[in-house]
């Protein structure tokens, strides 16, 4: 018996009316009843327009002569969720309609893997909109109105077709994740910096043959993806990224390891297939908190003794190198559980030994170590100071944890011998807290050039030095429980200076020079005698970066209503002042409760 042929193909485009069947009813009422709308993997080649005018009532819905059993209270139109998610994922879409601007309310829109060339600049009617998907799309620019959203936390454009980024993508300033991943990018505007809460930044598989170099402004940084790429060098500045903990480089043209002084969060760095020729020893002091080294195919011919600083790695990958020999300091690394040493002409230990692995080697160079008298070698290398006095640091303690760390020692004074030696040690952390100090040593001038931290705190200091302004990379002072009332206008000058604690002092206003910090994001100014707030284009407004403003227990007598508007900041304190309103009822529902409170008391 003949069939009858299946003249339909297997794969074909929906038209426009198959596309609308796609949206039934049932999902409609799902929609208003949970605000979220997926139309994921349907095959649609264009959106339903009921989509865009989904929050809209129905004709039914209005008729006053509907069915009894739709009366009931949840199907009510005027008491449905309007959409805030929107799934368009895996379809075959092509363009979408200017319609979409309809969705005030939305807050998460996916639209990956499609197949969309461009955007509508509606799409920058999307106030609300805090997630966007856009992977995996055909897309070559954005319009100029989607730089609008500027409450975008997470935006993901991986995969598609952008050879250049528009600068105006720095005004997503509150980004936390961005990923242009698998582009053909030649490079990043600069200006990045200014996206100071991102803490995922993924730039891999593009052409990007150097970084900015504010890109180490982004003080949040938890992970850096960079590999595969065409970069010769990684910035300069490194160390600025003290979140920072995962970095991927593999795949590029680098021919030295990044200087990493004050990363003291990262755990873990993939830079293999590069060109690096050598491991410095400053590269291994400064990260004592590594876990993860992947140096295999580079061009590394030695490795230097200082290897042992690395006293947390778990895993090391020397693989497909030039080295010819390992040091006996190797085998101090208590916590290595993988070292990878093929393809290496290492000719001082046997091929079956390297072939029996981590703990075979280890041993071998345990036994070499024992029998070398690299202690005492060690010990009249190291000089100190203060031999006499125990009650400062040596050298070696310097080096180690890039610091100078003095706290809770009574002290009133410091020798400026102390500071110089810190000086030759390149430290950028110092910690006087907790002594008697009347004032901030003069010998702390000779650490402009590095200091990126100072704790000054519970001391009896009076007064900040005007030399603070000389500081030109901190990042943070903290110079709590002290008597100070005010602060010179030169520490106005301190450009990078991101936290600032002046709690427990005397100061009766927030200093004039605070409001000149254009990267604060910190400002704790709790329980001292403050009396106003000053939110003016002069004052707290000239904050960019704000995030966090710590104002309570002080003698605040009114609250005005315009600090509502610096919608940056994240964390506000302001119980224990005077003002009535807000009450304590909305203080205690937390911060975004207080905003909303004093942006509904603007008058119109």
């Amino acid at each position: 018996m003949n069939r009858k042929k299946n003249l339909n193909p297997v794969f074909h485009l929906q038209n426009k009316k198959e596309d609308e069947g796609q949206l039934s009813k049932g999902m409609i009422k799902i929609a208003r009843k949970s605000g979220c709308l997926n139309l994921s993997g349907r095959a649609l080649a264009s959106v339903p327009p009921k989509v865009w005018h989904i929050n809209e009532p129905d004709k039914e819905d209005l008729d006053v002569n509907f069915a009894k059993e739709d009366k009931s209270e949840e199907n009510e139109w005027w008491n449905q969720k309007t959409l805030s998610n929107l799934d368009l994922s895996s379809n075959v879409i092509t363009s979408i309609s200017t319609e979409i601007g309809c969705l005030q309310d939305l807050e998460i829109l996916n639209l990956r893997d499609n197949a969309l060339q461009s955007l509508p600049n509606e799409i920058g009617q999307l106030r609300k909109l805090i997630k966007i998907n856009l992977s995996h799309n055909k897309l070559t620019k954005l319009p100029k109105a989607f730089f609008d959203l500027v409450d975008l936390r997470k935006l993901t454009m991986s995969h598609n077709q952008f050879s250049e980024m528009e600068p105006e993508l720095n005004n997503l300033l509150m980004l936390e994740e961005l990923d242009l991943s698998h582009n053909e990018l030649t490079s990043i505007p600069e200006g990045i910096g200014f996206l100071v809460r991102i803490s995922k930044l993924s730039l891999s598989h593009n052409k990007l043959k150097t970084l900015p170099d504010d890109i180490v402004n982004i003080r949040r940084l938890n992970t850096l993806d960079v590999m595969n790429n065409d970069l010769e060098q990684l910035p300069s500045q490194m160390g600025e990224l003290r979140k920072l903990e995962f970095l991927y480089a593999q795949h590029n043209d680098i021919v030295e390891l990044p200087v990493c002084n004050g990363c003291e969060s990262l755990k873990e760095i993939h830079i293999s297939n590069n060109f690096i020729k050598e491991i410095p020893p400053d590269f291994c002091q400064n990260l004592p908190q590594l876990k993860v080294l992947d140096l295999r195919d580079n061009k590394i011919e030695k490795l230097c003794s200082e290897i042992a600083y690395l006293q947390s790695i778990m895993r090391l990958d020397l693989s497909n190198n030039s080295i010819n020999s390992l040091p006996s300091s190797l085998s101090t690394l208590s916590h290595l559980v993988s070292l990878q040493l093929d393809g290496n002409p290492i000719r001082s230990i046997r091929r079956d030994i390297i072939q029996g692995g981590t703990i075979r080697i280890l041993k071998l160079l345990r036994d070499r170590f024992s029998q070398e008298e690299h202690a005492d070698e060690v010990k009249s290398s190291v000089p100190t100071i203060g031999a006499e006095n125990k009650t400062f640091p040596d050298r070696f303690q310097m080096r180690k944890a890039r610091s100078l760390a003095i706290s809770g020692k009574d002290l009133k004074d410091i020798p400026d011998s102390v500071f110089l030696t810190a000086q030759e040690e390149s430290i950028d952390k110092v910690d006087l807290s907790k002594n008697k100090l009347p004032s901030f040593p003069d010998g702390l001038s000779y650490l402009e050039a590095f200091l990126s931290e100072i704790d000054m705190s519970n001391n009896c200091i009076s007064s900040v030095p005007t030399f603070m302004s000389q500081f030109t990379r901190i990042s943070y002072c903290n110079v709590a429980n002290n008597s100070i009332s005010d602060l010179p206008k030169e520490f106005g000058l301190l450009d990078t200076l991101r936290e600032l604690n002046i709690s427990y002092n005397k100061l009766t206003k927030i200093p004039d020079c605070v409001y000149e910090l254009r990267s604060l994001e910190i400002l704790l100014a709790r329980d001292n005698k403050i009396e106003k707030i000053d939110v003016s284009a002069t004052g707290l407004a000239a904050v960019p970066k704000l995030a966090t403003l710590d104002l309570a227990n002080n003698n605040i007598d009114h609250v005005p209503p315009e600090l509502g508007l610096l919608k940056k900041i994240l964390v506000l304190e302001i119980g224990g002042n005077k003002f009535r309103q807000p009450r304590q009822q909305i203080l205690e529902k937390g911060t975004d409760s207080i905003m909303s409170y004093l942006r509904d008391r603007i008058p119109q």
